[in-house]
C-alpha cells in the first residue's frame, strides 16, 4: 500500500511518461494482462489509457489490472491510469 507521499512522488515521475497500454473494446483480456505484467517488470511505472469503446471505466480497468499483476494503482485521471510495481532488486524508484 502506497502512502500519500509515495503516491505524490510517483505521480510526478509518471507525468512525463508516454501511454504504453490501451484498453479497447475487448476489455482486460489475458493478452493485455500479460503485456502490462511484462511492462511493469521492466519499467516499474507505466501509464495506460482506456478507449471510449471499452466496456470498462478507467478506474475499473486499473483496479483489475492491478489485481492481476499484483501492482498498485497510483492514479486515475480522465481516461488514463498509472500503475506501479517495484522491483525487488535494482529499483529505479526509492520510496
Amino acid at each position: 500500500m502506497l502512502t500519500s507521499k509515495q503516491r505524490a512522488y510517483l505521480k510526478g515521475r509518471a507525468n512525463g511518461l508516454d501511454t504504453i497500454v490501451q484498453i479497447g473494446k475487448n476489455g482486460v483480456e489475458p493478452a493485455v494482462t500479460k503485456q502490462v505484467a511484462d511492462a511493469l517488470a521492466s519499467r516499474e511505472l507505466i501509464k495506460g489509457r482506456v478507449l471510449e469503446n471499452s466496456p470498462y471505466t478507467p478506474r475499473e480497468a486499473a483496479a483489475e489490472l492491478a489485481e492481476y499483476t499484483k501492482s498498485e494503482v497510483v492514479q486515475v485521471i480522465g481516461t488514463k491510469f498509472v500503475l506501479f510495481k517495484q522491483k525487488k532488486k535494482d529499483s529505479a524508484y526509492t520510496l
